[in-house]
């Protein structure tokens, strides 16, 4: 598995600004937490998913390539890091 961050920088108030993704080795996505301006958290994973939020139902782009697009900013991030963050969203459940 690898875990990455990616920050949205948009001026749309009903899309999320941050997403952690957790990817399996074939790129697939398993989990997802999107972070929304006004603090509010989604989710979604293999089997469930919040009313905005599911998981990708594509390949997830290389770090590189997300990176190359001006509006996103992409990072690798730890397993701890990635599971903090899906902690905290399925506490506010």
């Amino acid at each position: 598995m690898r875990y990455v961050k990616v920050a949205w920088h948009h001026d749309f108030e009903d899309e999320p600004v941050e997403y952690f993704h957790e990817v399996g080795d074939d790129n697939w996505e398993t989990r997802r937490v999107q972070v929304y301006r006004d603090g509010h958290v989604e989710w979604a994973d293999e089997t469930d998913e919040t009313a905005t939020a599911g998981v990708a139902e594509v390949p997830i782009a290389p770090i590189e390539e997300i990176a190359q697009q001006p509006e996103f900013e992409a990072e690798e991030i730890s397993r701890g890091q990635f599971e903090r963050e899906w902690s905290r969203t399925r506490a506010e459940l």
